[in-house]
């Protein structure tokens, strides 16, 4: 099996909208014959962006402020008897939602059961759109279930640029070393802001990273937590004879 990842160009309302407001991402899953939409920006939101969103559909829940803006909709503005995604059917390749809208690109992920579907996807889309593949990796069955579960953009999702560098500043500078080759201190003086504020982007960087993978740790925990939990509970037992 072999699992795809591309990006292409053509006329969508929301490929529209992401390259009309480039600081935007759009993902999208289908629901029965509509789309529920989730826009997000890790900066604030001009007076235009939010009188476009208002166009967009339903809005069903909307946070904005100064340090940026998420939204969820509901739309039916792509109809999807005629979209891309009954062209994966076609040649028997498996769509791995959402659909992610970013500065004019939409971008996929698919499974194909053998290379020549993905081959027949890729030759089916390039003939009236532009398209760029961005990976393209061989998957064993057991690895199905993992590789479908999760995503980049999902992952550092609400994390801002400023927590991003953060991060990246921490792992160049072996912070995450056992033991750390780094103090907070010691990276903050490499960057102008205090040690104080580089702590608290570094802290929300982290809770924001564990908080996105908390629903695939539960997920791919669930049949070991209660072996896990017994083998403690046994330990706690065998520690409490003993003193």
């Amino acid at each position: 099996m072999y699992e795809t990842s591309f990006k292409i160009r053509h006329e969508c309302p929301y490929r529209e909208f992401s390259e009309r407001f480039p600081d935007v991402t759009i993902r999208e899953w289908h629901h029965h014959d509509c789309q529920v939409l989730e826009l997000s920006s890790t900066t604030a939101p001009s007076e235009d962006l939010l009188e476009e969103i208002q166009h967009i559909g339903d809005v069903l829940h909307s946070t904005t402020d100064d340090d940026g803006l998420y939204v969820v909709a509901q739309s039916c503005k792509c109809p999807i008897e005629d979209s891309i995604i009954k062209r994966f059917q076609n040649h028997s390749c498996v769509y791995t939602p959402p659909t992610i809208y970013r500065q004019g690109w939409e971008h996929y992920t698919v499974i194909g059961f053998d290379e020549s579907d993905i081959q027949g996807v890729l030759q089916d889309l390039d003939e009236s759109r532009e398209i760029d593949v961005l990976s393209k990796t061989s998957i064993e069955k057991r690895q199905l279930p993992q590789s479908t579960l999760f995503s980049v953009d999902r992952l550092f999702a609400g994390l801002t640029d400023r927590q991003l560098a953060a991060l990246r500043l921490a792992l160049d500078n072996g912070y995450y070393s056992q033991p750390r080759d780094a103090s907070t201190k010691e990276l903050a003086e490499q960057t102008n802001i205090a040690r104080a504020t580089f702590e608290e982007h570094l802290r929300k960087a982290e809770n924001k990273l564990l908080m996105n993978v908390e629903p695939f740790i539960r997920l791919l925990t669930e049949t070991q937590v209660s072996d896990i939990l017994g083998t403690r509970s046994s330990l706690s037992s065998e520690i409490a004879k003993i003193d």
